[in-house]
């Protein structure tokens, strides 16, 4: 048996925690001793106890390894554990780091320097607008974007930085076998090829209001900073907020309507000390020792094809929009594209700043 099946073993017994693993390790030595030792030896660990002992001690009739790693192949994914070099550094940090990860997909250096991004699932178009566009620009910026896969903010976040060519990391709250939830399975493809999906949760181990703030955690753990995108008092964001607050990370607060309760979270959090964030660069401009600004690099408002790189039917936009401004039906008329495919290309040209979208549904040129 290797540390790493080991390692699986013991996360997959319910009473064994990263606190009491880490008892256990001070104790024993390595995670092979901890599943040889018996009983008796195990009761006496700091924090373990008999009930927790016997469990450990008899943990080939409680969970079957040999179907979890075959699992673990079947679903072309990997575990590492804190003694992998690409375990995240700074998840390392964190009082109670998890046992393992599952990952599916890549885990890179330049990881180790993640920002979170998260919010509430249940947001406005302004939230997801933002969401987005921010994530874009940290990917322009090489920065991984870290966040939890969950409807609504997170899942705006992926999609923005998948947008921008960058890496991004759901941390999900259940086992890699279960898709949750259901309508991001395409997104959760797609991070893998561009990122990585991860979890400490073994196979079979669905979602619920356990696994979330043990997601939280992660997801606060393993990030730079975390920026938090409309939340409301009681929103699962907050908590991430608050703890990478206890592992002494920098939190920031996107502002909102005064009048919405999706901005009461935000507001809290700047009231009590988090970043003020209006742009990309009140984020980079925390870790800017970490990602200096390419001196050639444009500017948002400074976006254009030749500063930028377009598609041909970005191109065929950005020339209807070289005159005036243009309201919606004025750029389908112009394209001879149906509605969808227009709004579709819209997006994408105002993730990237080529566009900027003005009241009642008119366009313009990034820039002006």
């Amino acid at each position: 048996m290797t540390s790493t099946e080991a390692c699986i073993a013991l996360n997959m017994l319910e009473k064994v925690g990263p606190i009491r693993f880490r008892h256990m390790l001070e104790q024993l030595g390595d995670p092979v001793s901890i599943l040889k030792a018996p009983a008796d030896k195990l009761a006496r660990v700091q924090g373990v106890g008999p009930d927790t002992a016997e469990t450990i001690a008899d943990w080939e009739n409680r969970i079957d390894l040999t179907r979890e790693l075959e699992r673990i192949e079947d679903y072309d994914c990997f575990v590492v554990t804190a003694a992998d070099p690409i375990y995240p550094n700074a998840l390392k940090e964190i009082y109670d780091p998890p046992i393992v990860l599952y990952v599916q997909g890549t885990l890179e250096e330049k990881d180790h320097h993640g920002v979170a991004m998260v919010g509430s699932r249940m947001t406005t178009p302004y939230g997801l607008d933002t969401a987005r566009k921010l994530a874009f620009q940290l990917a322009h910026a090489g920065v991984t974007m870290i966040s939890g896969g969950a409807r609504g903010i997170d899942t705006a976040a992926h999609q923005g930085c998948l947008r921008g060519g960058g890496r991004t990391i759901a941390v999900v709250g259940c086992g890699l076998d279960i898709i949750y939830p259901s309508e991001n399975r395409s997104l959760f493809e797609n991070i893998t090829r561009q990122g990585a999906v991860i979890t400490q949760f073994p196979f079979g181990r669905n979602a619920d209001r356990q696994t979330f703030p043990i997601r939280n955690r992660i997801v606060a753990g393993m990030s730079l900073g975390t920026v938090v995108i409309e939340a409301n008092k009681t929103s699962g964001a907050l908590i991430t907020a608050n703890m990478a607050v206890d592992y002494g990370r920098q939190v920031f607060a996107v502002p909102g309507r005064i009048d919405s309760p999706r901005s009461k979270g935000c507001h809290a959090l700047i009231k009590n000390g988090a970043k003020l964030c209006e742009s990309v660069e009140d984020i980079l401009g925390e870790f800017e020792y970490l990602f200096p600004a390419p001196a050639n690099s444009a500017q948002p408002d400074q976006a254009s094809p030749a500063t930028m790189p377009v598609s041909e039917e970005e191109a065929v936009i950005w020339r209807l929009l070289e005159a005036n401004e243009c309201h919606m039906d004025e750029l389908i008329r112009g394209s001879g594209w149906p509605a969808e495919k227009v709004s579709v290309l819209l997006m994408a040209m105002e993730l990237k700043s080529l566009v900027k979208r003005l009241p009642g549904q008119v366009y313009r040129q990034g820039g002006k």
